[in-house]
Order: structure tokens, then sequence, then C-alpha cells
């Protein structure tokens, strides 16, 4: 009898499978059935033939039996029916956050009041090409509890974003293009808030994507300077076949210590001019952030990244011990295993301001290597804390301009590029801050990022002023550095397509087609003729042992 998947989505609908004649075990109509007692049954359909049979998948993982056709095949929702039903009228939701928002911690969030989730933002050219990528990421990563959700990919193809997304679509509400990560990964892989100026090419993706899913399409977007050129932007996604929208107020360049305020005038504007559900995203520490958000922007829902960091209950209104929040998340990551990197960063999120004091306890939790390590570093903070709120006098304030107690789960609030500055610039290195996410080419003389702090300090000399790089002339073709003695004024990549299409040589690169190949011409119009064998004696046997069958020649 065929096995039930374990670890997976499927699970939940093998029975169904089973009955309807799709397990391993045959059952197509009219053939008899082994229903796993030896006894042998007819399925009442007699005379169809056996290879007549609908068959399904050797490999329910690989190529998964849509669940939105368990019994018949579901209407596709759009705009606001689907965020009605599907989505159930979403208020309250958990942001796509790379190694951050995995299963468990979406689970621990739906806990405590959201009410959607976004899964990690997903490669989808990764995801078509690697099968252990989509088991891992996706395939089981997900329950039944964890609906509904949406599967968010990065991608600047349109086939590849659509096969990504019919892999992925089975597993959740909605498909999801990211189209406002600012980091400078996404701007050497060109993909996120890196493609907003690229209209034609995401109205290709958003269009193809809405023709072919059996879900709906989303964006994730941020806003331009221009509250006008937002707004277009918006109705252009829209017209492509955009069933929802998220708009983060903040634009690519707002990102680290720059982050700065978001602009709800922004989200107010595209909430206006569009006739789907719009989610806004930005300024969101405390439940009565969310409450003035909708109020004032008139959007359908709030998305929370960094808040719901630091305190999964955010959408409850409350502000838990975080020491409750952290162990229930452990718990839960006991169910559901993830990587041990997102669950140490999930509690440094959760200790951040604990963790400033107790400087020790952050180095051993840094350094641990087992889920059990990073247990018992949260029992001993725990352990402080308490004893530091038995010594507690009446009436003592928290230290650190903060609104509540180390110990309790509140918002961080990053600081600005001169604070950053100040607090990197400390003579003790543990009490560093975190790296701003800068970009290389935006640097600020103010700020050094972690990693040139370090070349600094093993070269007091370096100069980090993009003024005083190097220039280099750039490539005809791509823009990359081109060689400087290329006869064709190239990039290395560059130069040898062209040199080996036109058999040319480029001693500036080493390359030498044209000489090779004139060199083999010679070597072939000067070799000698073939002579034919001289004769030999038939008797004479060869070093094999049999003798030779060619007669003489003559």
């Amino acid at each position: 009898m065929a096995e039930t998947p374990s670890g997976c989505l499927l699970a939940e609908v093998w029975p169904l499978l089973q009955c309807r004649g799709g397990g391993g075990d045959g059952g197509a109509e009219g053939q008899p059935v082994n229903n796993g007692a030896g006894v042998r049954r007819p399925t009442g359909n007699g005379g169809r033939s056996r290879r007549s049979r609908r068959r399904w998948p050797r490999s329910l993982t690989e190529h998964p039996e849509p669940l939105g056709k368990r019994l018949e095949k579901m209407p596709k929702l759009q705009g606001f029916e689907f965020w009605r039903h599907t989505l159930q009228g979403a208020h309250y939701v958990v942001a796509p956050m790379v190694d951050q928002s995995e299963l468990a911690w979406r689970l621990l969030s739906r806990r405590h009041g959201a009410q959607l989730c976004y899964t990690p933002m997903l490669h989808a050219q990764v995801f078509v090409r690697d099968a252990n990528y989509r088991k891992e990421n996706l395939y089981c990563d997900v329950c039944p509890e964890d609906r509904p959700l949406i599967v968010q990919f990065c991608a600047n193809d349109p086939e590849v974003f659509v096969k990504a997304a019919l892999l992925a679509q089975d597993y959740c509400d909605a498909i999801d293009l990211n189209l406002g990560c600012p980091q400078m990964i996404a701007k050497r892989g060109h993909y996120g808030a890196f493609l907003q100026e690229e209209w034609d090419l995401l109205q290709r993706m958003i269009l193809l994507a809405h023709e072919k899913l059996s879900v709906p399409v989303t964006c994730k977007i941020r806003v331009f300077p221009e509250i006008d050129k937002t707004v277009k932007y918006a109705q252009l996604l829209e017209k492509a076949g955009c069933q929802l929208l998220t708009v983060h107020g903040r634009t690519k360049e707002q990102k680290g210590p720059l982050s700065g305020i978001a602009s709800w005038e922004h989200i107010k504007a595209v909430r206006k001019a569009v006739n789907i559900p719009v989610f806004a995203n930005g300024n969101i520490q405390y439940l009565h952030d969310v409450e003035k958000c909708i109020q004032e922007t008139g959007v359908h829902g709030v998305m929370s990244a960094e808040g719901n960091l630091h305190n999964p209950a955010l959408f409850e209104g409350r502000n838990p011990l975080v020491w409750e929040m952290a162990e229930e998340y452990l718990e839960i990551v006991q169910q559901h295993p993830c990587p041990l990197s997102y669950v140490r960063a999930h509690l440094f999120k959760l200790w951040h301001h604990t963790l400033q004091i107790h400087q020790q306890l952050r180095e051993e939790l840094a350094k641990v290597k087992t889920l059990e390590g990073i247990a018992d570093v949260s029992r001993e903070l725990k352990l402080r804390c308490q004893e530091e709120m038995a010594s507690q006098k009446e009436g003592e304030k928290p230290k650190g301009g903060l609104p509540f107690f180390h110990w309790i789960c509140q918002p961080y609030v990053r600081p600005g590029p001169k604070e950053a500055s100040k607090e990197n610039g400390s003579t003790d290195r543990s009490t560093r801050g975190k790296r701003a996410l800068e970009d290389e080419e935006d640097a600020s003389s103010d700020f050094l990022s972690k990693n040139k702090q370090k070349k600094k300090l093993r070269n007091p000399n370096k100069n980090f002023d993009p003024s005083l790089k190097p220039k280099y002339a750039k490539c005809d073709q791509c823009g990359n550095p081109k060689g400087n003695k290329c006869v064709f004024n190239l990039c290395r990549g560059c130069c040898k397509k062209r040199a080996f299409k036109e058999t040319a040589d480029c001693p500036g690169h080493g390359l030498l087609f044209k000489t090779k190949s004139e060199k083999s011409l010679a070597w072939k119009s000067g070799r000698p003729s073939l002579q034919e064998p001289q004769s030999r004696d038939p008797r004479v046997k060869e070093p094999g042992g049999f003798p030779e069958v060619m007669g003489s020649v003559g």
C-alpha cells in the first residue's frame, strides 16, 4: 500500500487522493483495487482499461496535485473578493523577511494576532532549478494552520517568474512579486526595488503571471520621491493584473541608518487611485500605529516587519515579557525545525535591549552551536532579568530612554547616521552597533560599515572616498571595465565572444583565434598523405593472436 507523504502539506489531502484513485496501490475505475487486507474490490466502472485511468505523479512533492483542485477547480477570485474571502479580510499582516519569516515564526505571530503571513523572499531562478531548495523553503515549510499564506518571489524574467509560481501556487493563496528590496544584493541581482523603473518588463511579468496562475498575483513596492509617479506606477501594476498592492512608504534609498520616516501621504494617494486592496508598510511599532495608519490612509491592512520581530504580540496590542515569547518560539521550533541561524537571529531581536547590558551572554548566544545551547542562554537571560526585577526600587524608571524596562518586548528605533557613527566609533569593539546596510556607491564619509572599520584598523591611511577610486574606461557593450590593450575596446568576456565570432586576435587579452586557425590550416595542408599498408604474409599472426586477413596489394 502506498505510503503517506510525511512532513509536507500534502499529507492533509492524501486520503482524498486515495479515495479518488490517486494512490500508489492502483485503483483505476473499472479495475480491482487491493484494500490492504488482501481483498481486491472493483471500482465500479467496468470495462475501462488500466491504461485509460488518470495517473497521479510518482513524486507528489515534485508535482503536487493542486490543493485548489482537491474535489473540483475553484474559480480564481480577484481584487476585493480575493481579499474578503481568500484572505478573510486580513488587517494585520506579517511581512516577508529573508531568513526570518519561516514557518515557526509565522505560527508564533498567528497565535498573537497576525491574520496573514508571507514566506521569506524566494529566488525564482533557484526555485525552478533546485528541487531541494523548493522542498526546504516551501514544500515542507507549510502546514494547515499556516493559512492564509502568500509566497513571495524575486525575479526579473517573466518566464522564470511564472515557472516558479506554477511550482509554488498549490501551497499558498497568492504569489507576490518583490519590487521593494533595496539592498545591495538586489541591485547586483537586478531585482526588487531596482526594477521599479522598468515598467515594460514589470507589466509583462505581472500580465503573464495573471494569465497562467490559478491563484492571484500581488506586488510589494517602494515609493518614488514624487507622489504622482508613485500613483502611475501603482496603476500600471493594477492594469497588468496585480490583485493586491503593498506599499512601503520609503524610497529605495531609505534603508539602514538612512531609513527615516515612511510617507503615509504616498500610501494614501495610491489607495485613492487604485481599485484593488492596498496594504501599508512603514512606521508600525505599536497597535495604535496600525489603527492610526488605517484611519489616515484608508488602507485595508497594515504590514509589520521590524516591529513584529521585536514584539510578536504587536497585533494583540500588548508588550509581553521577552522570555515568554522566546520560550514559546523555541517550543514551536521543536515541532517545526528550522536552521539554527534563524533561531539565533530571532533571539537576538527579542533580547536586543537586554543584550546591550549583558554583553557576555550576547557573545555566548553568538557562539552556541545547538538549539539546546540557545535555550540555555535564553534561560540565563531570564534569570538575570528576574534578579533585576526583584531588586528593583519602587518608582524606578527604565534606563537608556526606553519606554519599558529592557525585559519587556518593545520596538527598536534605528539610530541615525551620526548616532551610528558615534556608537561604532567606540573603543570597545564589543559595544559597536549593527553594521548599516549601505550602498557601496552611496557610502557616506560620516559613517563606515563594520567591514570598512576593520580595514581602517589594519591600515589607518586607507581612504574610502568614492571620488578617489581609480576610474576605469568602460566596455563598449556591457559597461564592465575594458582591457587597456584590447583591440576592440571591450572587457575580456565581450572580447572573447567577438574574437571567436570574427576569428580574430586580441593580444591584449591573450586571445589568438586567428593565429591558431592559420596554424591549423597550415598543418593540414602540409600533412603527408596516408600510405597504403605493406603486404604481409597471411600466415603471420597479429599480436592479438588472430591471422592477418588482408591480402597483398599489388
